[in-house]
């Protein structure tokens, strides 16, 4: 009989993308490429493709809660990351059954608003995101913009964005990832900051590329992966920014907007 080696189970709770750049797709993607066992639970159903997001079709919050029930009571899961939430009764369900559940890494990606600038989390939900969700993660990945949102702190300057990062640490989450890909010069900064005090910054160079849809998305899910997989926390950080850099570096063009990532840049340098 053949033996199997244990596949790292990730679950995403998330928005589906048609266009198949980011949400729940780019999650899927991801997972594949980084050799873990990918489940979802979907929040919502959007029209969109490269230039913007034409439709939102919300998933009943207790088929939401359903979905993730099953996956989790049959299958499990190591680590779970959140996307698109899109409302309060979504987020309310989906702590309520998170809550019951063994803590796996929980990794949550505060989407807010797409690529396009069209909204994916409604405002009255925000506050039930920091409520609930935040003090019950593990990490959670803001990028600037969105750490404005969360903090009502303007992220212009270092001492700014940590200030706002520690904020977010005092609900209760282990570590903050700021993402810097909305800032400004050459060169990209990312702060990871944790409960235990740690602040580390990670550079790379800015890419000049539209191709970056799904980049929020593609990252949340490569940290829930090497998580899964039994990186320490900054470890895994750095290679899923790694992983994220070189999908950007790699990405083809596709479609007339913000084009998606090339996730699969490891198994092209494989077999092509």
């Amino acid at each position: 009989m053949t033996e199997f080696k244990k596949m790292p189970r990730v679950l995403t709770i998330a928005g589906s993308d048609s266009g198949g750049g980011a949400g729940i797709q780019a999650d899927i993607k991801t997972m594949c490429a980084l050799n873990c066992y990918g489940m979802s639970a979907i929040t919502a159903i959007t029209a969109q493709n490269t230039l913007g997001v034409y439709a939102v079709h919300p998933i009943p919050a207790e088929i939401v809660r359903k979905q993730i029930e099953v996956v989790l009571s049959d299958i499990g899961a190591d680590a779970i990351k959140t996307g698109m939430l899109w409302g309060t009764e979504i987020i309310h369900e989906v702590h309520k059954v998170l809550f019951d559940y063994p803590k796996p890494y929980l990794i949550i990606d505060p989407v807010l608003v797409a690529k396009s600038g069209d909204p994916l989390l409604q405002k009255e939900a925000i506050s039930a995101l920091v409520e609930l969700l935040i003090p019950r993660a593990w990490i959670i990945t803001p990028n600037l913009p969105e750490l404005k949102e969360l903090t009502e702190i303007e992220p212009n300057n270092k001492g700014a964005i940590l200030k706002a990062g520690n904020m977010l640490l005092d609900r209760g989450v282990q570590y903050v990832l700021v993402k810097g890909g909305h800032g400004q010069g050459e060169d990209v900064y990312d702060y990871l900051i944790s409960k235990e005090g740690r602040e580390i910054v990670f550079t790379n160079r800015r890419i000049d590329t539209p191709n970056t849809h799904g980049t929020g998305c593609t990252l949340s899910s490569a940290i829930a992966c090497y998580l899964a997989h039994g990186w320490e926390t900054v470890n895994a950080v750095e290679k899923a920014i790694q992983f994220v850099h070189k999908s950007i570096e790699t990405a083809m063009p596709l479609g007339k907007g913000h084009g998606p990532l090339n996730h699969l840049w490891q198994n092209q340098k494989l077999f092509g």
